[in-house]
């Protein structure tokens, strides 16, 4: 929620003002015997002023109006001078503090108007002063409350701007998190249920089938289920995965190992340099692994599939062939649209394609992702 600055809460204002005014010009009266004593209309003006700026949040267009006119009526009667016009600036500046620009200077117009033609009805050039004298000092209260408005939409924008950075990070961590579970369900669940589809199928014809499928079903489901509290634990805490707990590219073999367990002949052909880039670029890297080898084995009826990592100048590349029919035909879910935001989230690319050269029509797909590093990172120079 968007927070603004609000300033000192309306009844201390209302109470200090009061008690100025009313304090201030009973003190400055005893020392002016020639003007009118105070008596309760007089006092009712005092507090009618303080009162008006109760108005200050629910009817601002009210409230100056008033406080002008109880100092005005107070000093038209001829009563004794005093800080009785202390409810009308605290007023001025509210008003423009709440944005009322225009209220607030027809009002100062009006009273530099007034004050500067009783000095020139007068004649007396000491007034005539005295008048330019207040006229410059209701601007400035105006200018005063300008400062506080812009200063309190600073305030305001910086929380919201400060707030949107906290949502978007709390939202991207909630997509990571969200893309990190569905790569360890869709991977694993995508081994057990292929295994089991052989087992069922081929179980009576082979009974030696049986054993590799629970063993492949055994696997998948155990790091899966290990992944998967992790992943929990995260929630639970709410804290980011640390590296320790990041999938790395020295985890790669395994996660072939599996694969090939479903049925693809899984090739690995990886840098050792790689095992050298920041935890978050192998992370990525692995994720990637992991969902092409799932749809290989979902989707492709691929016989082969070769990945490739390599760390080169400024970038790590990850590619996966196979020999399958890849994604042709195959509406694009969440794997390939977690593949794409993973690589660019580190401000690399996802390229899916054919591959055709060498092999026969419509055989063969790629995926591949170029992931830059980042400056100083590990692997040699952006």
């Amino acid at each position: 929620m968007q927070r603004r600055f609000r300033g000192p809460p309306t009844a201390v204002i209302v109470v200090l003002v009061a008690m100025i005014q009313v304090v201030g010009t009973v003190f400055a009266s005893a020392r002016q015997p020639d003007h009118r004593p105070l008596d309760l209309l007089a006092f009712a003006l005092l507090l009618l002023g303080p009162a008006s700026l109760t108005l200050r949040r629910r009817a601002p267009l009210v409230m100056l109006p008033v406080a002008l006119a109880a100092a005005a009526v107070y000093l038209a009667l001829g009563y004794a001078w005093g800080p009785v016009v202390l409810s009308f600036a605290v007023a001025l500046v509210l008003t423009a503090s709440a944005g009322q620009r225009i209220l607030a200077w027809t009002v100062v117009g009006l009273g530099a108007g007034a004050v500067t033609l009783g000095a020139v009805l007068s004649g007396d050039e000491a007034s005539l002063l005295r008048a330019f004298a207040g006229a410059a000092w209701l601007a400035i209260l105006v200018l005063f409350g300008e400062g506080i408005r812009l200063r309190s939409e600073r305030v305001a924008e910086r929380h919201r701007q400060r707030e949107a950075a906290e949502q978007a990070a709390r939202d991207e961590y909630r997509l990571g998190l969200a893309r990190d579970i569905h790569d360890v369900v869709a991977h694993s669940l995508s081994l057990i249920n292929v295994r089991a589809s052989v087992a069922l199928h081929l179980g009576e014809k082979d009974p030696g089938q049986f054993r590799p499928a629970l063993e492949t079903i055994k696997a998948a489901s155990k790091e899966s289920l290990a992944e998967v509290r992790q992943l929990l634990g995260v929630l639970r805490e709410d804290v980011p995965l640390s590296p320790t707990q990041r999938p790395t590219i020295s985890r790669m073999p395994a996660l072939a190992d599996n694969a090939r367990r479903a049925g693809p002949d899984v090739r690995l052909d990886i840098d050792p340099a790689a095992e050298e880039a920041p935890p978050q670029l192998q992370e990525a890297a692995y994720r990637i692994v992991q969902e092409a080898l799932t749809n290989v084995v979902r989707h492709s009826g691929a016989v082969t599939a070769a990945v490739v990592i390599r760390l080169g100048e400024g970038e790590l590349s990850v590619t996966i062939d196979d020999d399958g029919a890849g994604a042709a035909g195959v509406p694009e879910g969440n794997g390939i649209t977690g593949m794409r935001e993973r690589a660019a989230a580190l401000g690399g690319r996802l390229e899916l394609g054919r591959l055709e050269a060498g092999r026969a029509a419509g055989a063969g797909w790629r995926v591949r992702a170029v992931f830059p590093l980042p400056a100083g990172g590990n692997g040699g120079p952006v």
